[in-house]
């Protein structure tokens, strides 16, 4: 299974009504993070799980359900995490 699917997978939990992950890694070869092969991945999800929530929490939830990807399989994650009405 690649990574990008297994961030989908992963993030499942959060019963997502939309789930966008782009491998930005290619952009980066070259770059010290890359040598390790770890990717870079800009994600975006939407859930009504963040409702209520602060950036800070919907990110540390998301960086828990990925938190053994990194820093091996994923080497730099930008992460957009909104509810539905934000979307």
């Amino acid at each position: 299974m690649d990574v990008s699917d297994e961030i989908v997978r992963r993030l499942a939990v959060l019963a997502p009504e939309s789930i966008d992950v782009h491998d930005d890694s290619a952009a980066h070869a070259g770059h010290a993070g890359a040598a390790s092969g770890g990717g870079h991945f800009d994600l975006t999800v939407v859930s009504a799980v963040f409702a209520g929530q602060s950036a800070l929490a919907r990110h540390r939830q998301v960086y828990t359900l990925l938190a053994d990807l990194i820093p091996g399989r994923i080497h730099a994650l930008q992460i957009r995490a909104l509810t539905p009405d934000e979307f």
